[in-house]
């Protein structure tokens, strides 16, 4: 990675991010459509039959011969979630969540964002014990698609509702993960997890040893994922694990540094990720067969439970958590930005497709159960989406619009972040 005259790192990791995934976003729209019009065309037959060809080897007899489905879900979304921890990582330690009163805005409006579409789809689906493992499907954000949204507003949508969004959708990651690895596990095989937490151990080890070289980690990553698929805990765990052991280079005031390992990985991670990985994992997600689905089927307690969830319980629990926070001193309001335009970013907080569609299938071992799951998730989602951006393309701007988004450019220009820039002061 190149450097500027004056030592910081060619382009921040921020910036390229969410750039990166303000066009995957835009991909990730076009992946599932095509999904959606392969799973009900001609090609429905060749999509479904590509999707679950056995391509072995069978690394675990619970799942039999690994199969294209399974690679995509199981490892793909590994380096997905490898990205997701690296993002975890850096602003919790050099970034926008790096102190405990950057935190507590986005921590609250992130846990408001959980705790109402979880309680709302258990009220909808009436405590039905078959139902009830689906209450963490509409607590997830999908951050590229999100931004993609955000993305075709152009300079209408404030510097502060972006990176708001992308730290609420940060920490909202880190949730997931956690339900993940704690919820959705049946059964353990202890002596695979201790295996893990050795491979663990050793590469806490290096990074405190000062080992900087990648491919030592990419290695220890390798077995840290088999180790974790072999355990029972899902092996996309292993990547916000591994992520964690990776070395940061602090650099305050700046976006990143050349020395940095994080830095480096997370640079060469985002395109793979944006424009490769999670559109794969759209397109082999969001086909589902709509033949012989009416009204009825839509409004069933499991479907209707998720899009009320997503659309109605995001909404509430986001905007409501800001709302108080603000009231009661406890964050400032968003500079250059009005209260409609943020309430539009809380909808938009609502698109919780790709991590829905994942926690969706871990959820229920029915696959009838498992579609009825993705068509609530894609209702609730596509409403969201259209919603957010109908407010935010509608709203006023707040009077301080151009002179905000003018010095914020001039200030990244300048300090190379937009860490302390979201906040009235």
């Amino acid at each position: 990675m190149g450097r500027t005259s004056n030592g910081r790192g060619a382009g921040s990791a921020l910036r390229e991010f969410l750039n990166s995934e303000a066009a995957g976003g835009i991909v990730l729209i076009v992946a599932a459509a095509l999904a959606l019009i392969a799973a009900n065309g001609p090609l429905a037959e060749f999509y479904f039959d590509l999707l679950h060809a056995e391509t072995g080897p069978v690394l675990k007899s619970a799942l039999g011969p690994m199969t294209v489905h399974l690679w995509i879900n199981d490892a793909l979304m590994a380096v997905f979630f490898l990205l997701v921890g690296l993002e975890i990582k850096r602003e919790w330690v050099d970034g926008r969540l790096s102190t405990w009163r950057q935190r507590r805005l986005p921590l609250i409006a992130a846990a408001a964002g959980m705790v109402v579409p979880a309680i709302l789809y258990l009220a909808i689906t009436g405590g039905e014990p078959a139902l009830a493992s689906g209450w963490a499907i509409p607590a997830a954000t999908d951050i590229a698609f999100a931004i993609g949204i955000l993305a075709l507003l152009g300079s209408r949508a404030p510097t502060s509702l972006k990176l708001f969004l992308t730290t609420v959708a940060i920490a909202d990651d880190l949730g997931a993960v956690a339900i993940i690895a704690l919820v959705y596990t049946d059964t353990l095989d202890m002596v695979a997890l201790g295996i893990a937490a050795v491979i663990l151990l050793v590469m806490f080890a290096m990074a405190r040893k000062g080992v900087m070289r990648l491919r030592i980690y990419a290695i220890g990553a390798v077995c840290l994922w088999f180790a974790m698929l072999l355990s029972g805990v899902h092996a996309t765990v292993a990547g916000v694990l591994a992520a964690m052991t990776i070395p940061i280079v602090k650099t305050p005031g700046a976006p990143d540094a050349a020395d940095s390992p994080l830095h480096r990985l997370e640079h060469k991670l985002v395109p793979w990720v944006a424009f490769l990985i999670v559109p794969l994992f759209g397109f082999a997600n969001a086909g589902v067969s709509l033949a012989g689905i009416g009204v009825g089927e839509m409004l069933a307690p499991l479907p209707l439970g998720i899009a009320a969830g997503l659309f109605v319980g995001k909404q509430l629990g986001i905007f409501g958590a800001v709302r108080l926070a603000v009231r009661f001193r406890l964050a400032a309001p968003l500079r250059g930005a009005t209260w409609l335009q943020v309430y539009g970013v809380a909808l938009l907080c609502g698109i919780g497709f790709t991590m829905s569609l994942f926690i969706g299938a871990l959820a229920f071992a029915d696959p009838d159960l498992v579609e009825e799951a993705k068509i609530g998730v894609l209702l609730g989602s596509f409403a969201s989406a259209v919603a957010g951006y109908a407010v935010l393309r509608l709203a006023p701007l707040h009077p301080r619009h151009q002179e905000e988004e003018s010095r914020q450019a001039g200030e990244v220009l300048a300090d190379g972040d937009v860490s302390s820039m979201e906040f009235e002061r």
